[in-house]
């Protein structure tokens, strides 16, 4: 008996135990949940066109997608998922948010444009003669928009404690010089079509920033919430074309909750079965593979959730599928064991030569099924690609855990002789050398 490979089998089986029993539910607790785990919302808009914006392109589409993208970030929801939809000839946009937030104000960020404009003053005529130091908006002199600002919009409280956003705009220099030039003249700054501020500028502004104030009562009222709102639609920046909420969906988590129940006691259910097939019929052997499960099962949890994959009742399907390719493996190094055993080779060598012989029909399967995810991921949408993402990322551990990870164990296990007897590899009796 070879004390020093046993130990280091041992402490194989015991990281593995360790780590799972002790970080398991850590990592579980990690793991983003889809929509129809968590539930949330399902938001569906139509792209429209508009005579100023012209005929709705491909190039335009994509930047509506971005700038959704980018909209349902300043969200901070976790991993959304945005896709195109061709329906009757028209673009339209499904946005499926998961988790529990303001669906009115999702709806505001995603589809509203927070359209700033800030125009320069012309003399005010009264009877046909200039008044002196009064003023009027010149809507012919566009000064500035809101496409001229920076993404950092934030709401904040001024030295009067007021309720105030505060801007910043992207050319320095263009608003010094706007600055400069309306020195002690008002500028007029309309926020959706509605006048905002006609505050007068006292002093010049080098470094681009200036701060938006509003009414203290009303619909519009500056308060805290709407000034955080209006500062994620200012960042979001501006949609190339209208977009128009066709229906808003809230998706409870009940259904989701009850099928991500029935989902874990069929998996365990699953895995009991299989654990126990394992160690009946391959015994020691069967017993390694087992572990080597529950290692795939570990890894593939913390993929998940240090790759911030989102967990769906397809990528649940895709886990117990790599679960099931993962046994194939070790059923497959086996019966190959067990061949080699028959043939007459010593317990060494037939653990030796089935590993050889099987690992190339493993990886072929493998290989095909990678590829089958790979296609369905560059063709498909929504959970047919998530499916396909968990599909390759449980392929790739299972070959980590059920070829690597078990075959070490195996060897390790062989070759310090602690037994001798084809039977602990499933061997019947007779045929074989100990």
């Amino acid at each position: 008996m070879k004390w020093g490979r046993f130990l280091s089998f041992l402490l194989i089986v015991c990281v593995i135990i360790g780590l799972t029993a002790g970080t398991s539910f850590q990592l579980w607790r990690g793991v983003r949940l889809g929509l129809d785990l968590q539930g949330g919302f399902d938001l569906l808009y139509k792209i429209e066109s508009t005579p100023s914006t012209g005929p709705v392109t491909q190039k335009g589409v994509q930047a509506v997608l971005q700038a959704v993208q980018m909209r349902v970030d300043s969200l901070g929801v976790s991993s959304p998922i945005i896709d195109l939809e061709k329906a009757g000839g028209q673009n339209e946009v499904r946005v499926q948010l998961a988790g529990q937030f303001n669906q009115q104000n999702a709806e505001n960020v995603i589809g509203k444009t927070a359209q700033l404009r800030i125009y320069g003053p012309k003399p005010k005529v009264v009877s046909g003669k200039t008044v002196p130091g009064q003023y009027v908006v010149d809507k012919s002199n566009l000064l500035l928009t809101g496409k001229d600002l920076k993404s950092d919009a934030h709401y904040s409280q001024n030295q009067l404690g007021q309720n105030v956003i505060d801007l910043t705009f992207k050319n320095k220099k263009k608003w010094a010089q706007v600055t400069k030039k309306y020195l002690n003249k008002p500028v007029y700054t309309y926020l959706n079509g509605k006048l905002l501020t006609s505050a007068t500028i006292d002093s010049i502004i080098s470094n681009g920033q200036t701060q938006l104030s509003g009414p203290t009562s009303g619909p519009d009222a500056f308060t805290p919430q709407y000034c955080q709102t209006l500062s994620k639609e200012l960042n979001a920046g501006a949609l190339p074309y209208p977009l128009k909420l066709i229906s808003s969906n809230s998706v409870g988590p009940s259904l989701g909750f009850a099928s991500l129940k029935a989902t874990m006691w069929a998996g365990l259910a699953a895995i009991i079965i299989i654990f126990l097939f394992m160690i009946v019929f391959y015994r020691m052997a069967g017993l390694i593979a087992d572990l080597a499960l529950v290692a795939y099962g570990y890894l593939t949890l913390g993929t998940f959730s240090g790759m911030h994959v989102v967990l769906t009742l397809s990528g649940l399907a895709a886990l117990v599928l790599g679960i099931g390719m993962a046994v194939d493996a070790n059923i497959i190094t086996y019966e190959r064991i067990k061949d080699e055993v028959r043939n007459g080779r010593s317990i060494q060598s037939a653990v030796i030569a089935g590993n050889r012989r099987a690992m190339r029909a493993i990886i072929d399967a493998n290989a095909t099924t990678f590829i089958a995810g790979g296609v369905m991921y560059w063709f498909g949408h929504g959970d047919i690609r998530g499916f396909a993402i968990a599909l390759m990322i449980s392929i790739v551990i299972s070959m980590l855990t059920a070829v690597l990870l078990s075959r070490a164990m195996l060897l390790l296990f062989t070759k310090s002789n602690i037994v001798k007897r084809p039977w602990w590899y499933g061997v019947r009796k007779g045929g074989a050398k100990s």
